[in-house]
């Protein structure tokens, strides 16, 4: 039977002068204490909290590493004169798609002219001496063999068209390099390509072979980008296909896609076409380059892009959204997962990149596995949960 609190109160030794005052102060809470305790049995016991998981199901997947590049022009041409003269007219229109072949300055030809005509004349001279020794020969031969003549008077004369032979071959050789000089004139572009500026106006004085390039000629379609990858990355892609876990694709030559400065992506795709033999000291970095169909011209050398190149295929691999992912004291990556007896047991993993919203993860879980995705904030290892399937994204 429950004791009312005035009749324990009344059962309190009766206190001696003031002190009976201080029985005033005493809190309700204490007067209830003469209450008996409650029966055992304590709340009822919660059901399991409803998490949100995902099976874990391999899967195969394209791997893309996104890299710095920039783009190079891919054949570049100096244009410079091959002779000295004073230019007389510049035939192109700067910035201009120019043909392999075509004139792009005319520098002043006349003395290069005379000198031509002069070394014509030459080769006249020398033919004419040519037969004339020519025609002794032939005469000196029959008083010859009548031992009209004697035979050191024919080997004079023999040896005197020997000469004159050597003259007509020295003359045509003049002619030629006259020739040649006239031609150099002219001043042609060595590759098809798109023209920059020019250096030099009408009347400007050049010089063989001068340091200064009258101008430059790039062939921009296609196109190379050299992008850069850690060597790091490149000595752990080799090693993941030798050991079978990444397969090429596109017959062993890697693809690449490309994205402009502000993000917009270039709608032709690329080839991976080699990597450079050595390592970047400072960088530590590889260069690869790859080669772009560039025809409406899109990409001018120098500008900076971003390459998304395809690694290979790796078959049996193991996506974990990133949301089911968190991070221990130790800076670890940990999931969450609901083992056979719907019991929460926590995981450490080893995570290779990201691929879209997911991880992909090396090790840690297994295919069957069953990651928590909602309801991480209400649950704990080693509490009992009811796991309910949610629908993976396509």
């Amino acid at each position: 039977m429950k004791i009312s609190p005035f009749r324990c109160l009344l059962q309190q030794p009766k206190p001696r002068g003031f002190a009976w005052m201080r029985l005033l102060l005493v809190p309700a809470f204490v007067m209830s204490g003469c209450d008996k305790p409650a029966a055992p049995g304590g709340p009822p016991k919660m059901p399991p909290q409803d998490v949100g998981v995902v099976t874990v199901v391999p899967r195969t997947v394209e791997l893309v590493t996104e890299l710095p590049g920039r783009t190079t022009a891919y054949r570049v041409a100096e244009v410079r004169p091959q002779v000295s003269g004073v230019i007389l007219e510049r035939l192109f229109t700067e910035g201009s798609e120019v043909k392999e072949g075509e004139q792009l300055y005319q520098i002043d030809p006349a003395t290069y002219q005379a000198a031509f005509d002069s070394a014509s004349a030459a080769v006249a001279k020398a033919e004419a001496a040519a037969d004339i020794a020519r025609l002794m020969v032939e005469r000196r031969k029959k008083l010859a063999a009548n031992d009209v003549i004697s035979k050191e008077a024919y080997d004079d004369v023999v040896a005197a068209l020997k000469q004159a032979d050597a003259g007509v071959a020295a003359a045509k050789a003049s002619l030629e390099t006259a020739r040649v000089d006239l031609e150099y004139t002219k001043v042609m572009s060595p590759i098809s390509g798109r023209i920059g500026r020019s250096s030099v106006t009408e009347g400007a004085l050049v010089t063989a072979r001068q340091a200064t390039a009258l101008a430059t000629v790039q062939q921009l379609d296609p196109i190379y980008v050299d992008i850069t990858q850690s060597s790091t990355e490149l000595l752990r892609l080799q090693r993941e296909v030798a050991a079978g876990h990444i397969k090429t694709v596109d017959g062993g030559h890697a693809t690449a896609t490309l994205s402009f400065e502000d993000g917009s992506p270039y709608p032709h795709e690329g080839k991976i076409q080699f990597a450079e033999v050595s390592v970047d000291e400072d960088t530590a970095s590889v260069t690869l380059r790859a080669v772009f169909p560039n025809p409406e011209a899109q990409l001018l050398p120098g500008m900076f892009v971003r390459a998304k190149v395809s690694e290979g295929v790796r078959e049996n691999a193991i996506l974990v959204p990133q949301k089911g992912v968190t991070r221990n004291p130790r800076g670890e990556p940990t999931a969450l997962l609901v083992g056979p007896s719907n019991t929460v047991e926590q995981r450490v993993l080893k995570i290779d990149r990201s691929y879209g919203d997911q991880w992909l993860v090396t090790s840690g879980i297994i295919p069957g596995d069953r990651v928590i995705l909602e309801g991480l904030q209400k649950t704990a290892p080693g509490r009992e949960v009811n796991p309910v399937e949610i629908a993976p994204k396509n």
